[in-house]
């Protein structure tokens, strides 16, 4: 055994790991600093109703500001009441972000926004996550919504604008799918498998979980059609194959 190695890799290994130790302390310590400076502000009822609503943070994703007994608070990726530090009456910082926000108006259009206040030029106004209606539904709100329709039309959006979006995932689509199988929610199973089918026609793999939902919902030609498709794009496909060749054997 090479000691020599064997010991520089232990110290690789501890420094890597006080460095993080480190980089936790100071995060830790900002957070306690940031907090302390927070500022408590009287908003006025105007000013609450303008800023409070929902704020597209991606096409897939909105922030909801609201205001709770007069404070400020913000919902956004699954978490319900975020407190951002105030630090002005139209400034505050998002821990979870990591990001210096204020509300604008854009000057012309009148449009609202939350605008990023950058470190390198803080007179600079950008426009940066749009205010929209309440009743604004982004495609992830129709899926959980099983207003399949809907969604799907986001998504294909998205994914006309960008073919790489991480907006929309095969593989997540597809664990959705089977998660709803497990649940026995084979219609809905069905409908997210057929969108998945829809946002990736050339892969064998959306066919295959079309077929599996149809064949546990008790419908074996749209199980067979779908297998078919999937062997046309894999011929590879060993349950795709099987099931073709017994479904041809029974009825053929």
């Amino acid at each position: 055994m090479n000691f020599s190695k064997k010991n520089h890799e232990l110290d690789n290994i501890n420094r890597n790991s006080v460095s993080k130790t480190k980089s936790l302390l100071f995060f830790i310590f900002l957070i306690v600093v940031v907090f302390s400076c927070s500022k408590n502000i009287d908003y006025s009822s105007e000013y609450i109703e303008q800023t409070s609503g929902r704020y597209l943070y991606n096409q897939d994703e909105v922030i909801d500001v609201y205001y709770d007994n007069g404070k400020l608070f913000l919902k956004w990726r699954g978490a319900e009441k975020i407190k951002p530090v105030i630090l002005d009456k139209n400034i505050f910082f998002v821990v979870d972000m990591y990001k210096k926000l204020h509300f604008v108006q854009h000057p012309e259009t009148k449009k609202r926004y939350l605008s990023i206040i950058s470190e390198d030029n803080k007179d600079q106004i950008t426009y940066d996550y749009l205010k929209v209606e309440d009743s604004f539904r982004i495609p992830s709100m129709h899926l959980k919504n099983k207003n399949y329709d809907k969604a799907l039309a986001g998504y294909l959006e998205i994914q006309k604008q960008d073919s790489t979006s991480v907006l929309i995932n095969e593989r997540e689509f597809n664990s959705l799918g089977y998660k709803l199988l497990r649940e026995k929610e084979y219609q809905n199973a069905i409908e997210v498998f057929k969108m998945n089918m829809v946002l990736y026609p050339e892969s064998d793999n959306v066919y295959d979980s079309l077929a599996d939902a149809y064949l546990r919902h008790g419908d074996s030609l749209q199980a067979f059609n779908n297998y078919k498709i999937a062997l046309e794009y894999n011929s590879g496909n060993k349950r795709a194959k099987q099931y073709v060749e017994a479904y041809n054997k029974k009825y053929n």
